[in-house]
């Protein structure tokens, strides 16, 4: 069963579309945004949590023309992930099919879309997703919203993260700051793999970026870029476990 995401800025053309999705038996859940920035952020928080998280997307149906970011530039930066949506494009514009599959795009329907037609991209769609390899469990980026426009941030950029309630506040090694509503504890679970490691309730740190362990009368601290970092004595034996496994190779 599928779980879809539709992308038009035309908010009668979508609401059809969505009829449309609804309606067919293969469809599990079909929810719609009006522009490709909501999208992204949805899009974010599927990749975040995994293909079993509430917010997972199979396949998104993209508008073309759009105002702001075009269905084809979703795409282009959809293609930097391990293991992105798949997309199927939604326009009244015939010239742009040669980019759009070009771009792995899995299908290419015309407006108005009749719902002889939808089927069969949703059989296409649905053929893709069953012959698709295992999905990867950890994604390799992040969607980060930066002055309204959302970009994607590498995870090996990242030296450590910081809790702000619900939120957590990334830092990268060129010294900028990123606010995620995602909770430090869903990093942790998503980033184990990729090296990263909870030195505190508030912290989590890239092993690979701990420049130096200082041990004192104070406790134990860890040096991260620019940051001074304190770790609890809870984490502290599994910190000095990881950086001893790391220096011996």
């Amino acid at each position: 069963m599928l779980r879809v995401l539709a992308v038009d800025d035309e908010e009668p053309a979508l609401a059809e579309l969505l009829y449309l999705l609804r309606a067919d038996p293969r469809v599990r859940d079909a929810e719609g945004a009006t522009d490709a920035n909501e999208a992204l952020r949805r899009i974010g928080r599927a990749l975040t949590e995994g293909p079993g998280g509430d917010d997972a997307i199979d396949v998104l149906f993209l508008d073309v023309r759009m105002a702001g970011l075009t269905g084809l530039d979703v795409a282009r930066l959809l293609a930097g992930f391990a293991r992105p949506p798949l997309i199927v494009f939604v326009t009244a514009h015939e010239d742009f099919a040669v980019q759009a599959f070009d771009l792995k795009a899995v299908d290419y329907l015309l407006k108005p879309v009749r719902r002889e037609r939808l089927a069969e991209a949703v059989r296409r769609v649905a053929e893709r997703m069953a012959s698709a390899p295992p999905p990867a469990t950890v994604a390799d980026r992040i969607p980060v919203e930066l002055g309204g426009v959302t970009r994607l941030v590498a995870v090996s950029d990242i030296i450590h993260a910081e809790a702000q309630g619900d939120y957590a506040r990334l830092h990268t090694a060129d010294g900028a700051s990123h606010l995620v509503r995602i909770p430090l504890t869903t990093l942790e679970e998503r980033w184990q793999p990729l090296g990263f490691v909870r030195v505190h309730r508030s912290h989590l740190v890239s092993l690979h970026r701990i420049d130096e362990l200082r041990l004192d009368g104070a406790g134990m601290t860890v040096r991260v870029g620019p940051a001074e970092i304190a770790v609890s004595r809870r984490h502290a034996s599994r910190v000095r476990e990881l950086l001893m496994r790391r220096a011996t190779g």
